[in-house]
Formats: structure tokens, sequence, C-alpha cells
């Protein structure tokens, strides 16, 4: 959720199983019929419909349609048929959006990326090029105070303090790409912290200038009072509900008084209560062939509890859930994916089943997570299957409107009209999880490189390779070779050099080992306890970063200073987060995140 986010400061980048071709144009997909299906259009169930797709669009509906010549068939008996699910509270990076369509979310509404990488993915979806994965939509950078959630990421990010300077920063966010405006209010005691955070005046002034440019203006709270201010300073709607105490009596009334909305984020809610939002997921047969390793192992995590923590109810979210069905507020399926106990696309599936505990009968939360946030953020397009909408589709066994869990049961998933591999994706996931749990050939010196044989050559592992930004869209370079002038005498040594563009707020590159017999794939090296290097350089301060499955998406790290003569670098596993080795995924050293030139050298990279 929130302010003890796990969120990665560098794309997903660990599990390369997104399927390589090219996304195929709407335009050039076959017409499918969807004959004899349960239909669910956003807000009912109708029976026995036939739906036919063309070009991407929903070109009619109802009984005993005709295909035409070459279109697909599917045979929609005992299957319900879904608009494209629409998760809307994420934090995406990388390939998380190709990972979510797999569960059958085709549009992520976005609480906070890189404003850059949000900008291309909308160019891309704009031209049809998105197929392949769920559509974004970003607030892009979030409205925050120096130092206040959001900072805390490793990106440098434009923060505000004043009222007066509300109209400049939205409209700064808004040239930026931002869809609509996120604002933080949360000063951290909930969760046992104290952060700076806007004042209620600043608060409202954002909201009014986001208003003036007919933009939405939602707001990450942590507690009821902070909900309560929110509302009354304007804000359309809150992105998460809270968990400090039980609403009081005319919450909900309150909230709906004022028009706003709310997306409660049950699954992190329950993570930030001490137990894994998404836990039940995992055994889950009609989802956990899908699942990566690095997934199951983020979905059962909790967020830690800070020492002097005050207690925390997951029960008070449940009961603001009956005050607000009750009140007529509009209820939005969002899973903050990218936290301890969710992941992207499957979340939303738990998400939907919290919010039914919770009060909503299935139905409604069917509609929470396509036409109500369609509607609200103003997504003319989609979120319903009605003629002339998107062919963002889900198709799935049995009748979610009376077992929501059948949300999970997934037949397939169409996105534009273009049906989705989903097996590929399957296969991906179990070559990738088998090849977890052994130490690589080769690996029991722990010697990486020593660079003497004047190439990138090592003992083990899938070898040495260049890694920037660009896999986020930012525009650093970087490169790599071997050089004469080696630690402790020795003769070749590899130098690392580019240039850090500020395009990005957490731009890096340098130079990545992956130690698996192929990239970015885990490796057990539980045999070892350190790693250590020799580095010289321009005097700059250089980071070491390593990857492991357990962790997430999120980078391990350590810095070093690169002077001008040798020194030896060493430093335990246990720095680095207190991981044990068994499944290490990426060595990296990189430069960044400040912009400029750098280069440095390092030799005899070995793990002891």
């Amino acid at each position: 959720m929130r302010s003890r986010r796990s969120i990665a400061v560098v794309p997903s980048i660990i599990l390369a199983i997104a399927i390589a071709a090219a996304p195929i144009l709407a335009q050039d997909a076959p017409a499918t019929l969807f004959h004899d299906v349960r239909v669910f259009d956003g807000t009912r169930i109708l029976a026995a419909q036939d739906v036919l797709v063309q070009s991407g669009r929903i070109a009619k509906i109802g009984p005993s349609l005709t295909a035409p010549a070459g279109a697909v068939t599917i045979d929609g008996r005992g299957k319900t048929l879904l608009p494209g699910l629409i998760d809307s509270h994420t934090h995406t990076f990388g390939d998380a959006s190709k990972t979510a369509l797999i569960f059958g979310v085709t549009t992520e509404l976005d609480m906070f990326s890189d404003a850059a990488a949000a900008r291309t993915a909308r160019a891309e979806q704009a031209a049809g090029k998105a197929t392949d994965r769920a559509d974004l939509f970003s607030a892009g950078t979030l409205v925050t105070v120096p130092k206040g959630h959001g900072t805390e990421y490793g990106m440098t990010i434009p923060t505000i303090t004043e009222p007066d300077s509300a109209q400049a920063f939205v409209d700064a966010r808004i040239a930026e790409g931002s869809d609509y405006i996120k604002l933080v209010y949360d000063d951290g005691h909930t969760y046992g912290m104290s952060l700076p955070t806007l004042r209620k005046e600043t608060m409202r002034a954002v909201i009014a200038a986001a208003h003036k440019r007919g933009k939405l203006a939602v707001v990450h709270i942590g507690d009821l009072a902070g909900a309560r201010d929110a509302i009354d300073a304007g804000a359309d709607g809150l992105v998460h509900l809270f968990v400090d105490r039980e609403p009081d009596a005319e919450f909900g009334k309150f909230v709906a008084a004022h028009h706003a909305f709310v997306t409660p984020t049950l699954t992190v809610l329950m993570s930030i209560t001490g137990v894994g939002g998404g836990a039940t997921l995992i055994t889950d047969t009609r989802l956990s062939p899908f699942l990566s390793k690095m997934d199951r192992t983020v979905l059962a995590q909790a967020f830690p509890t800070r020492p002097g923590t005050p207690p925390k109810s997951y029960e008070a979210a449940e009961k603001s859930i009956k005050q607000l069905r009750a009140a007529g507020v509009p209820i939005l399926a969002g899973t903050d994916a990218g936290n301890p106990g969710t992941s992207h696309g499957a979340a939303l599936h738990r998400e939907l089943e919290l919010l039914v505990k919770a009060g909503l009968t299935p139905t409604e939360a069917l509609a929470a997570a396509t036409s109500v946030p369609a509607k609200t953020f103003r997504l003319g397009d989609r979120g319903r299957i009605a003629k002339g909408m998107r062919a963002d589709l889900v198709l799935v066994n049995g009748d979610p409107s009376v077992d929501i869990t059948a949300t999970r049961a997934i037949d397939g998933v169409w996105k534009q009209g273009v049906r989705t591999d989903r097996d590929s994706f399957a296969k991906a996931i179990v070559a990738a999880n088998t090849a977890v749990g052994r130490e690589p050939p080769g690996a029991t010196s722990g010697v990486v490189s020593d660079f003497e044989s004047g190439t990138t050559a090592t003992t083990f592992g899938a070898g040495w390779s260049v890694t920037t930004d660009a896999l986020a869209n930012g525009k650093s370079e970087s490169a790599m070779k071997v050089v004469n002038n080696g630690a402790s005498g020795s003769a070749k040594s590899l130098e690392i050099t580019g240039t850090i563009s500020p395009a990005l707020p957490y731009a890096w590159g340098g130079a990545m080992f992956s130690p698996g017999q192929q990239m970015m794939t885990p490796a057990n090296l539980s045999s070892k306890k350190e790693v250590s290097f020799w580095a010289k350089g321009d005097g700059k301060t250089y980071r070491v970063m390593i990857f492991t499955e357990g962790k997430g998406y999120t980078p391990l790290m350590q810095d070093f200073v690169a002077g001008s003569e040798w020194k030896q670098y060493t430093f335990p596993f246990s720095a680095f987060n207190g991981i044990d080795g068994h499944d290490l995924m990426a060595l990296m050293f990189v430069g960044g995140p400040q912009p400029g030139p750098f280069a440095f050298q390092i030799d005899d990279v070995r793990f002891r």
C-alpha cells in the first residue's frame, strides 16, 4: 500500500517469460464468435447469448448469430464471458502488465510509476501495439512533500510544500502525461513511522488545481481521520481504506454526500495487518500454473510490523465496505499490486473474493472490476460488453455471479479481439521453476571471472551482459570491455563505462552477471557466504546490486567507491537484506541514479 511498499526501483527484468513475438494488431485478428455463452455485460447477467467480435470490437450481441466466413467459433456452453478486468490500483514497472493480462486484467490504473514509461505505453496503446499486455493509465508522479511517502524508493521526484504552488505542480504533472492526479496524505503513524505529509490546505489546493484542468484527484490515506480530511478537501476518491480503527457510524453517508468513490485495496490491507493477502491464491490450481516462484513468494508476504506500531484491524475495512455499499458509494476493485501479498493480475481475483466476503454481491464485485472503474475513470470504450465496445474479454468456466472464485477458471483472454497465448506463458513458468534449487555446474570454486583470458568468459552461469534502464524506456547507455591493468598486478580487468540519462529518476547502467544457466533464472549459491571483487575508477560512488527470487522485484544494494587505486570489497550475503544465496538471480555493478558519464573497472569477481 502504502508507505511501506516494496516497490521496485528497477523494472521487472527478473523473469523473462513474456512472449517474444510482436503483438498482433487488432485488425489482423480473425473474427471470433462466442456461441451460446452466459454474458456478464458489466452490470447484469444475460443468458445464452452469441457475441461476435470483429476488428477488435464487439460487432453484435444476440441469440443465434451467424459467424462470418473465416471466423473462429468458441463454444460457450457452461461458461461466462466477462469484460476484461480492470485493476484500479497498481504500480506498474517492467513487464508487469504482460503478466496481468494472463490473469484476465486488460487494463491497469497505475497510481505511481515512471511518467516517461507510462507515456510510451500510452503511445503504443493508441497505435494498437499493446495487444500482448494490459493497457496502462497512470497518475505518473504522485503528489507528496519532501521526505514524504513516495520519496523513499531511490527516485528523485518533484515535491510540493505550499498551496500557492499547487496549480504549477499539477500542470507539470499533466505536461508529463498524468491521466489523473494522486496525492499522499499519510504521516505513517498507522505503521509505527513518522513521515512528513501534505497539509490539508495544500491537499485542498492541489485537488482544486486538478479539477480546474478537468482531472480526477485521488488520495492515498493511512487512517480514518485522513480519509475524512481528503473527502472534505474535495477528493474524487480514496485509493485505500484504513485499518487503524472502525469507521464512525456516519462515514459511508459522509463519502456518499461528497459524491466520492473508494478503491479499498483489501488484499494489501490484509497484508498490512500481518497476513499475506494473496497467500491462498498460491494453492488454487486454477491459477498456480501461471504463478512464478517469485509471484508465490510475494503473494505470501505480509508487511513487517515495526516496534511500537499501534493495533490494526482488517475488520475495520470490512465494516467500512458495508457502510459504503449501503450508502451507494461506488466501490472499485484494486490490489496495490507491487506490494507484499499481491501480484499483478492474480491478486485481483483475491480482491474480488474479499469484496464479496465484505458484503458485495458477486455481481457487484464483478462490476467493481469492470463497468464501475471504466465509468469512474472516464474510459468510455471498455468495462462493458456492448456493441461497439473494445473486445477486451475474459471467458471463464462456471458462473462467477454465483461463485465469485469462478473468475479464476479462465478459459481464454482476448485483448482487442486478439487471444492471449496463456499456454506458452505457463510452459515458460514451468521451465523457470524447475531450474531452481541446483548449484550451477562449475560454481564450486565460486570464481566468476578474473578476465585474464582477455574475454568476459565466466566459470559458471549465463555470463556477463550490459544492463541499462532502456528496459524501462530510459535513455542511459553503458558498455563493457576487457582492458589492461588488473587488480593485484594482474594483466586484465573489466571496464564498465557509460552515461546516465536524467530521463528516469531511478536511472542505471552497468554490467550484469547471471549465475543461472539462463539469464535471470535463479541459481543456488547457498554454499557461499559473500561476494568479493576489486574496483577502481573515477572516484565516484557506485552500486553492487543483487536480485533474488525470494525478495520479489526489489534490488538489494550496497555502495562502493571506485577510487584511483585498486581496492578489494567484500560484502556478506546477509548485508543484502539477510539473503542466503539459495535463489540468486543476478549480480550487477552499476552507475546511477545520478546523471552524467561514469567509468570504473572491476576484477576478480567471486563468491566465497
